[in-house]
């Protein structure tokens, strides 16, 4: 009897040993007939593991738009600033202009909120270089000989920045009233 235990050993032994050494050709196990058949229990494969993946990481901007009561009622500061929350990867003065673009919330309109866009539809093109923003405005300008106009907003949005001194703003024809030097500059469409 302690024989065949350890003739049965022997075999799981050897049959476990064959399965776990790599061979180019498959061997043959041999079982004796007066082996005790052993339960060898099957591995079984663990659950999968989700890997955790780190959550983007998000900052807050603030974005003005006009307080259309205080506007009305000729009571500065006219913007107000709203906080947005976007990814810490993003262009922040440009994803500033994006949520401006975007407008108020139903729930900021509620509070009097407005975008005062002046007849734009949206920027093309933002560049920073040297502290001077430009920003190349899309759609018809249409000021309508208003004294306040999305220039005052777009220069509200974009110094907040302190890479930014000053704000060249183009019209969709690609022109502003002082293309060089060291001041801030909006379209001939946009004076009243």
């Amino acid at each position: 009897m302690r024989a065949a235990k350890r003739m049965a050993i022997l075999a799981l032994v050897l049959t476990l040993l064959a399965a776990c050494t790599p061979s180019a050709t498959p061997t043959a196990t041999t079982v004796h007939p007066t082996t005790a058949p052993v339960d060898v229990p099957s591995p079984t494969a663990l659950p999968a593991t989700p890997i955790p993946t780190a959550a983007p990481a998000i900052v807050e901007i603030t974005v003005y738009f006009t307080d259309e009561n205080r506007y009305a009622l000729g009571t500065p500061p006219f913007e107000v600033g709203v906080t947005r929350a976007v990814p810490a990867s993003a262009n922040l003065p440009e994803a500033v202009l994006a949520e401006f673009f975007s407008g108020p919330t139903a729930e900021e309109s509620a509070r009097g909120l407005v975008r005062i866009n002046s007849g734009f539809t949206g920027f093309s093109r933002l560049t920073v270089e040297g502290g001077i923003a430009r920003i190349s405005l899309t759609g018809p300008c249409a000021s309508n000989g208003a004294t306040y106009s999305i220039a005052q907003l777009l220069l509200k949005n974009l110094l907040q920045f302190p890479e930014i001194e000053y704000v060249k703003i183009y019209d969709a024809d690609g022109t502003t009233e002082a293309p060089d030097g060291p001041t801030s500059s909006i379209p001939f469409c946009l004076e009243p």
